[in-house]
């Protein structure tokens, strides 16, 4: 059986993920890139709590777009804020669109 490093508990029981995206503000914003295209960005999510590479692939799924991981930020092609924002919430982040 094992044991999470962080809480104690069997890894059947540990909740420090759901914990840490609960306590963490997540902003999602569009920006503009070379020839007009509109790319989304989302920012502020701790990659020392998170697998931010299964996250970004889980949105780049759900939003049928292309996108990538770098910098600390997720961003994905196209104009998706409001989709973006549903899902995070869905899986339990605090999200706020700007």
């Amino acid at each position: 059986m094992a044991v999470c490093p962080v809480c104690g508990l069997p890894n059947e029981l540990c909740m420090c993920e759901e914990i840490a995206r609960e306590q963490q503000s997540v902003r999602i914003s569009v920006d503009s890139r070379r020839y007009g295209k509109m790319v989304t960005v989302i920012d502020g999510i701790d990659e020392n709590d998170i697998n931010i590479s299964d996250l970004a692939k889980q949105l780049k799924n759900r939003c049928a777009a292309g996108g990538t991981f770098k910098d600390g930020r997720i961003e994905l092609q196209g104009d998706h804020k409001k989709k973006v924002k549903a899902v995070l919430e869905d899986m339990g982040f605090s999200a706020e669109l700007r």
